[in-house]
């Protein structure tokens, strides 16, 4: 059995490590609640932009103008892989890396083979696991957490365009979780250039946003016309849905980690109770061997 002093160290550590964790968990509810406001208020204009893009742009795929919708066979394939800055929220930035694998081995495993996957990363787990391991990672936006603005999210959003647009990239996939409380974060592969009717099957292991499927024969009047709004709708609702994915991305990491550090408190305090125990055993045994060497002494002083 452990010595007293060695146990009133276990103690004290534990305990100045469930005040961290408890803080931990403190910060992360708060930012948890304006991302979680953030994202609720996003998600339904998020939702009709791109049911009415869908349906407009189904109706002029042979359009020179939606040159978004254009299906050109992956050979090159970008995954934005969106992680978080910061570790200590449970599995959420594991599970983003296990499925970013899981496309280059399966879906993407021809094009894997020929270099043909490129990664963007966001987020400085993603991005120092892959280049840790020289994956193909052409740029790192680290930093859009550190300012998550519509106006940082619509920049990535531009190059994206532009590098679909000339051709550096056949298909453009974001791995990212869906904030759906607290404790549950579902994992999406969404299709994100080029723009589809309906959306893309994604891996058995991860869920996909539900996005209704509109039949291109709805009623709209547009004005001035029909390639004029699409034209400057589609640019529109792709900055949007990037930056929906970072909000998505951002309050599941918030609602992960308070979750952990949920758990890592409760553990904390489960180990005090069985230190507890054993330094009042300890104590116990050291009193007893002391009256012992004592009544011991005693007799041997009468003899």
């Amino acid at each position: 059995m452990a010595g007293l002093k060695e146990v009133r160290i276990r103690i004290a550590s534990v305990k100045s490590t469930q005040q961290i964790t408890n803080a931990m968990k403190m910060v992360a509810a708060s930012k948890l609640r304006k991302a979680q406001t953030a994202i609720i208020k996003l998600r339904p204009y998020a939702a009709k932009l791109r049911e009415i893009l869908q349906n407009l742009s189904a109706t002029i795929d042979n359009s020179d103008e939606n040159v978004f919708s254009r299906e050109r066979k992956p050979e090159k394939v970008l995954l934005v892989v969106i992680a978080s800055n910061r570790g200590l929220c449970g599995a959420f930035n594991s599970n983003i890396v296990k499925m970013a694998l899981h496309l280059t081995a399966t879906k993407y495993h021809h094009q894997f083979l020929g270099n043909n996957v490129s990664f963007i990363t966001i987020g400085r787990k993603a991005s120092e696991y892959f280049r840790k391991r020289k994956y193909n990672v052409v740029e790192s936006h680290d930093d859009l957490f550190d300012q998550l603005t519509f106006s940082n999210a619509s920049a990535l959003a531009e190059k994206l365009m532009k590098s679909f647009v000339g051709k550096e990239y056949d298909r453009i996939d974001l791995i990212y979780n869906q904030f759906k409380n607290a404790a549950v974060q579902r994992l999406i592969v969404e299709q994100y250039l080029p723009i589809t009717p309906s959306q893309e099957t994604t891996p058995s292991s991860a869920k996909t946003t539900p996005v209704p499927i509109v039949k291109a024969e709805a009623d709209y009047i547009f004005e001035p016309d029909k390639e004029t709004i699409v034209r400057e709708l589609i640019p529109k609702t792709l900055r949007i849905q990037l930056f929906k994915a970072v909000l998505d991305s951002f309050a599941s990491e918030q609602g992960a980690r308070m979750t952990a550090m949920q758990k890592a408190t409760e553990n904390a305090k489960e180990l005090l109770r069985d230190l507890n125990i054993s330094y009042n055993k300890a104590r116990q045994n050291s009193i007893t061997n002391a009256i012992l060497e004592i009544v011991s002494g005693a007799e041997a002083l009468k003899g």
